[in-house]
């Protein structure tokens, strides 16, 4: 190894938007291979790397890129990207991926995917968007801060690569993802049931009374749960990242436009599911879920197919 090679072993666990985003843009800093079950992502990025793609320039960051499953070089750091429904089978295969010494970090969406993971894994919340133009090909999206509940060295990669990040405690990192979640909520939801980008929630005032009252039901299931919220008001927050992300299409539209599955159930179905334990009433995250839920395909196979990326 040269001197002037990095010397921190890094996997993405995922081959979608975001894994290729992160994975480009930390490759500058650390040896990047990424994993998925996604062959037409793989087999992308082994051939021409992960190409980045915006208004102002074209550019290749080259990356390993191995099959789920295929030995890979233990790592230093794995982060994991998947969607939340694949999450548990990653997790069966985590300890495979890490040096005896190696940690995780989930920076993925919904809630119950850091208890998943087990103990050898941090949490961390990223307000990054990317959209997906085809395999190994990505177009950066809304920008803003990664929280990370882990170790220092694993803040400075970030920063080292460009990257804004913040180290926080647990606790604030988590009422950070339940802040996403609240966000989460109204616009994916929406955004996929509609075919609309994030801005256009906004333009559409009965569209804009669902997003708010979405949000709002998840602040007050997170009060009822101990969770502090990073603002106080959650409605006024998913309209404010609406207009902030005018532009972008929600993760969750672009798994409805490829004909994959959704993380409604981490999202809309996990807050559903917390408001019953804690006694909140969610009666629009209940019908968005019911109405998402008839958006996903009938039957997948155990990797995720068919329309799946990981």
């Amino acid at each position: 190894m040269s001197s002037s090679e990095p010397d921190i072993q890094l996997t993405i666990a995922g081959t979608g938007a975001m894994a290729c985003l992160l994975g480009a843009r930390l490759s500058s800093v650390a040896r990047v291979t990424l994993t998925g079950t996604w062959s037409d992502g793989i087999e992308a990025v082994r051939r021409g790397g992960i190409v980045v793609e915006d208004s102002r320039e074209c550019r290749v960051a080259r990356v390993s890129a191995v099959p789920w499953g295929q030995r890979a070089d233990p790592a230093d750091l794995v982060l994991i990207l998947v969607k939340a429904w694949q999450t548990e089978r990653v997790a069966r295969g985590l300890l495979s991926l890490l040096k005896p010494e190696g940690i995780a970090l989930t920076l993925q969406n919904g809630l119950g995917n850091l208890e998943a993971l087990g103990p050898r894994t941090c949490l961390g919340v990223t307000y990054l968007g990317a959209t997906q133009l085809g395999p190994g090909r990505v177009r950066p999206g809304g920008t803003g801060p990664t929280w990370i509940a882990g170790p220092g060295w694993v803040v400075d990669l970030f920063r080292r690569a460009g990257i804004p990040a913040e180290h926080g405690p647990a606790g604030q990192v988590d009422g950070m993802l339940w802040g996403k979640l609240a966000t989460n909520c109204g616009i994916n939801a929406l955004t996929a049931l509609l075919r609309i980008r994030n801005g256009e929630l906004l333009e559409r005032p009965a569209a804009t009374d669902l997003l708010r009252r979405a949000a709002s039901e998840c602040a007050a299931v997170a009060q009822a749960s101990g969770v502090s919220l990073p603002f106080p008001d959650a409605a006024e927050k998913a309209c404010e990242v609406a207009r902030l992300t005018a532009d972008n299409l929600s993760s969750m539209l672009q798994d409805v436009l490829r004909g994959a599955r959704t993380e409604c159930e981490a999202i809309n179905g996990a807050l559903v599911r917390q408001g019953e334990r804690v006694g909140v009433p969610t009666p629009v995250n209940e019908v968005l879920l019911g109405l998402l839920r008839a958006l996903i395909p009938a039957s997948f196979d155990a990797c995720g197919a068919p329309g799946g990326q990981s």
